[in-house]
């Protein structure tokens, strides 16, 4: 199968919507469309090589489409319209372990209220199907989603209800990168999407397979059947473990902080790394939260802050001074003793003068710390 016969490539800028992208071609800057709601923060990075195909009936804002992104020089599949056609493909050429000889009825399925990508009939019982698109992987663990998904949650739900007698229901994974072994929900980004999977796992079938893409865009034939640690997911998608606050700074200030006393913080980033046992939740929305009592040392700079966003890393360890201490050689400087009153750390605050969230360093820390550092428990 090849995706598509005509590309372009780019380098991509900005992003400046979720369905918009500022790229570069041949030193022209232009927009494309992009069909993808996810974050793709990990791949869509300042410099990134994207594949765009002109549109049939280009506008004069967007005359590109971005059908993927090439992470460790290879593509990766950002265009989720065509996404159900890479899996009639598969199916229909029994390459999906699980649901060789099924027959593809129909798609787009109307059932009750809902709709679902396929209505198949799999060893005697019709199926219905739903099929997801995933781009958030590390080594050799990929995680679904990347950005919450009240839509997902709700098909899982779904199709759970519409399971039984003769009629099977499945969701079907399917991961655009090579050299993955592993599947998991992202429970540090959507915790309920991850424990609503979990509870239906035993009235579904849930399937994950990892296909990969080569420059010329042909998928290759090689499929990976993904095994999905269910013992793991269980243990560790749980509202506790670590975050990072990433609060933006408009203007230079003097702080009173606590204990610390009055100290002076420059205009920019500061990437904080916290804890919660319990609640990692709540403890995050209070963060974000302006009016409050202030009781710890963040508290006091988060009311300056203009901006405040937080990135849960959930585990059953403990790994906030991990993780300040991998903060503390990417970013600039850090603040001495703030929020280090109860360890050993130098510090848990640090600086950025640009947004980490454009940072490849910053990216990867988030990857290693929420997908990578998981290949020791499943090995």
């Amino acid at each position: 199968m090849k995706l598509l016969e005509n590309f372009e490539k780019g380098v991509f800028i900005s992003r400046p919507n979720r369905f918009v992208l500022e790229c570069r071609i041949n030193r022209k800057k232009v927009r494309a469309y992009l069909p993808n709601p996810g974050r793709l923060r990990e791949l869509l990075l300042p410099g990134s090589m994207l594949y765009l195909v002109r549109r049939n009936f280009p506008s004069p804002a967007y005359p590109y489409i971005c059908v993927a992104v090439e992470k460790y020089r290879m593509p990766v599949m950002l265009h989720t319209h065509l996404n159900n056609a890479v899996a009639q493909h598969l199916i229909e050429r029994g390459r999906i372990p699980g649901l060789e000889g099924s027959e593809i009825i129909r798609s787009e399925v109307a059932i009750d209220s809902s709709r679902f990508d396929f209505l198949l009939r799999h060893r005697g019982h019709d199926m219905v199907l739903e099929v997801k698109s995933c781009t958030l992987f590390g080594n050799t663990i990929a995680m679904f989603p990347d950005a919450v998904t009240l839509r997902g949650k709700r098909h899982l739900e779904e199709l759970a209800s519409l399971s039984g007698g003769k009629r099977r229901c499945a969701v079907l994974f399917i991961v655009h990168a090579p050299g993955i072994r592993h599947f998991l929900p992202d429970y540090h980004t959507d915790l309920a999407f991850s424990q609503t999977l979990l509870s239906v796992s035993r009235d579904i079938m849930v399937k994950a397979v990892a296909v990969s893409w080569g420059k010329d865009l042909l998928l290759a034939k090689t499929v990976q059947d993904l095994r999905i640690p269910w013992e793991t997911i269980r243990t560790e998608s749980q509202d506790s473990g670590s975050y990072i606050l990433i609060l933006r700074l408009k203007k230079d200030e003097i702080i009173s902080v606590g204990s610390l006393g009055a100290m002076r913080f420059r205009k920019g980033y500061y990437l904080y790394a916290g804890s919660a046992r319990k609640n990692l939740s709540q403890r995050i929305a209070r963060h974000q939260r302006k009016r409050k009592n202030l009781f710890w040392h963040i508290d006091h700079v988060r009311h300056y802050a203009e901006h405040c966003s937080a990135l849960p890393v959930r585990a059953s360890a403990d790994l906030e001074c991990e993780i300040a201490s991998a903060l503390d050689k990417i970013a600039e400087r850090n603040i001495p003793g703030f929020g280090a009153s109860d360890c050993r750390c130098s510090s848990h605050l640090f600086f950025m003068q640009n947004d980490p969230n454009h940072s490849p360093q910053f990216m990867q820390l988030l990857l290693d710390f929420r997908i990578n550092r998981l290949e020791e428990l499943l090995s």
